[in-house]
């Protein structure tokens, strides 16, 4: 130490410091110089001149010794450390002994850093949760409030149910909303009844056909059995003349639309509907309800939205029937029928009905009068929204949905579908609040109005939505109908939704038995059992037809039916239902909740979307093996030149390496990426609506969907069509369609497939 003090002390006398010096300058400015002098025996301070200048800075060049640097530099450093280590000493804590017979306090670690738990529970949690909380008590007292005597659209019961609604989903904090629309509905004229004349019978029958042509008409009776095109075919190879003429249809098969439509195609001038005892096995005076439009929506606003403020062009929907159009009871057909000449209708040909008085013959001898009065009514309609908002991806959402309008109390047609859209609402947000569940996405529950008029306020809302809502909803899943009976069951849906209504049947109980659902309808062949066609009146049709959404209708039913009877009646009671159901319709509602509602969990729970892209593979190369074969015969006909199907083959094949391509994706995809999954998930949605044809008009043909929809511009329609110019122009467009569609499930542009 006395070394290095020494070291110090020579360094500070060989150094000389000169700091702030107040010296005159040349611009008259004074300065104050302060010097240290090498002599220590002569320290000295000048100060020249006053102040008021500004300090300047000068040093003087230093001499430095490196070696008495260094000794100051160790000399610094072993004072830090002499005075840590005092420090340390100094401040630690003696060690406390613990007392006699008592065990030493052990210090406990903390515990290390697990990774955060995920949030969402166990799939068998879930469904767990779900059945014990859908119960067929909760349901039987849902279903006796939404029994209501009437609802028609619009009108002040319905109302009252909407403010209900409303109010329920307010009460779950589901931020509901309400969108309004004024649509115009065709209601029977209150004072000029539709009546139908026929020698001396005046008929005034109660029920109608909203959208019928109004008018009165007269031409030949002609009993056309179901109106399919088939049945009218047997009538023109018996030689009955239908231009003109009046038919009488029996109703099934296909809806009142389809069958006013093919008549009108025909040539017939007015269409007559009627249940056939054969069929509906009721009262024989019951009034038939229903429409014609061969469409969904408002069809004076046909393509878009009938909000108030919408400025509307006078158009209508291109499927507005031209003809009028009536349902009479089963009696009024049978006094018909009995008076009706002409040929009798072979056996094979399927057109005996029910009634043994008469014998079916087919008439074109003796007239018949129409009349039809309905007019037209402008009236408010709204739908009534709820949200369970989703944790992750709360934009992308599946909608679960049910009217509640019907013709009479509709219990089967709205009550059900309601009750169980409401019952689910309150499991979920119970679920989320009470039980840690997480979903993912977004669930909406959606009430819709004017349902009974041709799915009037969900199309209108698709309308007014539709540049939004494919990007959005990636499933509906239609709730009315969910109950018919019991012992059977039966779905419609996009080929997207076939694995997930396999997986649903496999993990929901059998109604009637032990197993599941899967057991109950024949696992080995249960997709013919159960899949059906979806028909332009179910509900889910425009969704998935007009708007290129996946979506599923489903039904539980009486063993060898599949429809119900008293749908578009009076008889839509409880008592009728609960006559299917063996008297267990709170048991069948609560099951087809957990149907429903599994659905949707599965939905919105998994890290990618239940949607089965390699479904539709095969949907596509049945139909376009349809269209090869047809042209292959036009061809070799003669009738079809320089036209060959091998462009459309290999957009059929394009589509299938994608849907291939996706997989190997999903495959190799980590579930705990959120970025990838997402973006996995963005090109599944986008299959469904890119099969939408963008060459067609809403306005003519709104349906335009490739596969599933309705018009010249579908596969199956070119693989029947006549028009050899009008196939040549839809096979390219088609063509270009579906190549559209394998695009965009490809989903990056540089990794498009253009071997087409």
């Amino acid at each position: 130490m006395d070394r290095l003090r020494s070291a110090f002390n020579n360094m500070i006398k060989s150094e000389q410091y000169s700091r702030f010096t107040l010296q005159p300058a040349e611009d008259g400015e004074r300065h104050v110089e302060v010097k240290l002098s090498d002599d220590a025996t002569d320290d000295t301070t000048e100060v020249e001149g006053q102040a008021g200048g500004s300090p300047s800075f000068r040093p003087v060049p230093l001499r430095q010794d490196r070696r008495n640097i260094c000794y100051l530099a160790l000399g610094a450093l072993l004072i830090f450390v002499t005075g840590y280590m005092v420090g340390f000493i100094s401040h630690r804590k003696p060690r406390v002994e613990p007392p006699v017979n008592q065990e030493p306090e052990i210090e406990t670690p903390p515990p290390a850093s697990a990774p955060a738990p995920d949030p969402q529970l166990d799939w068998q949690d879930l469904t767990q949760l779900l059945t014990q909380k859908l119960t067929s008590e909760a349901f039987d007292k849902t279903l006796r409030d939404f029994d209501r005597p009437s609802r028609s659209a619009g009108s002040a019961d319905d109302m009252h149910l909407a403010n209900l609604i409303f109010d329920d989903f307010k009460k779950l904090e589901m931020d509901p909303w309400t969108d309004i629309h004024f649509a115009q509905l065709q209601m029977p004229n209150s004072t000029k009844p539709n009546r139908v004349l026929f020698e001396s019978n005046v008929f005034e029958p109660t029920g109608y056909l909203a959208y019928s042509a109004t008018g009165e008409v007269q031409g030949k009776l002609v009993y056309g059995n179901y109106g399919r095109q088939e049945d009218l075919d047997v009538l023109q190879k018996k030689s009955v003349e239908l231009k003109g003429s009046v038919l009488l249809l029996r109703c099934g098969k296909i809806t009142f639309a389809e069958m006013v439509d093919n008549a009108a195609t025909k040539g017939a001038a007015a269409v007559l509907i009627y249940p056939d005892i054969q069929d509906y096995k009721y009262l024989a005076d019951t009034a038939l309800y229903g429409h014609v439009h061969l469409g969904s929506g408002d069809p004076y606003t046909p393509g878009f939205p009938s909000f108030n403020h919408t400025q509307f062009p006078p158009t209508q929907s291109s499927g507005l029937p031209k003809i009028p159009a009536q349902t009479i009871t089963a009696n009024m057909a049978s006094t018909l029928l009995k008076s009706i000449d002409g040929p009798e209708s072979d056996m094979s040909s399927g057109f005996k009905g029910g009634f043994t008085s008469v014998s079916y013959r087919l008439g074109g001898s003796k007239n018949i009068t129409v009349e039809v009065n309905n007019v037209l009514v402008n009236r408010e309609l709204h739908n009534v929204f709820g949200v369970i908002k989703g944790f992750a991806d709360p934009d992308r959402y599946v909608v679960l949905g049910a009217q509640r309008d019907a013709w009479g109390k509709g219990y089967t047609r709205a009550a059900v579908g309601t009750s169980i859209l409401m019952e689910l609402a309150k499991t979920f947000h119970n679920m989320v609040e009470n039980d840690g569940f997480r979903p993912r996405r977004s669930i909406v529950f959606a009430s819709w109005c004017a349902g009974e008029f041709g799915n009037v306020g969900a199309t209108e809302w698709l309308e007014a939505y539709m540049s939004s809502i494919d990007r959005s909803v990636f499933t509906y899943i239609n709730l009315d109908g969910a109950v018919m009976g019991r012992g059977s069951f039966m779905a419609s849906a996009s080929p997207l939704l076939y694995s997930l209504i396999e997986r649903t049947m496999k993990e929901v109980r059998n109604p009637v038995g032990a197993g599941t659902v899967y057991d109950m309808v024949g696992k080995s062949n249960w997709r013919a059992n159960v899949l059906k066609p979806i028909k332009m009146d179910d509900p889910a049709y425009p969704f998935l037809a007009s708007s290129g959404i996946p979506s599923i209708s489903f039904h539980f039913i009486s063993p060898n039916t599949e429809c119900y009877p008293y749908y578009g009646t009076s008889l839509d009671n409880m008592d009728h239902l609960d006559y299917q159901t063996n008297h267990r319709t709170g048991e069948m509602t609560a099951l087809a909740a957990q149907f429903a509602g599994q659905m949707a969990l599965r939905l919105v729970h998994d890290h990618l979307l239940f949607l089965d892209v390699s479904r539709y593979s095969n949907v596509i190369i049945q139909a376009v093996s349809k269209v090869n074969k047809r042209i292959n015969q036009l061809s070799k006909s003669g009738d079809l030149k320089g036209v060959s199907p091998n462009w459309l083959n290999r957009a059929g094949n394009a589509f299938r390496r994608a849907a291939q391509n996706i997989n190997t994706f999903i495959d190799n995809t980590d579930c705990n990426d959120k970025e990838a999954c997402r973006i996995l998930n963005d090109r599944i949605m986008r299959v469904e609506h890119s099969l939408l044809s963008p060459y067609v008009s809403p306005i003519e043909a709104p349906f335009r969907h490739l596969l599933l929809g309705r018009g010249s511009h579908t596969l199956a329609s070119i693989a029947e069509t006549a028009d050899m110019e009008q196939l040549h122009t839809q096979l390219a467009l088609a063509t270009w369609t579906l190549q559209g569609s394998a695009n965009a499930l490809t989903g990056d542009i540089w990794d498009i497939d253009n071997e087409i």
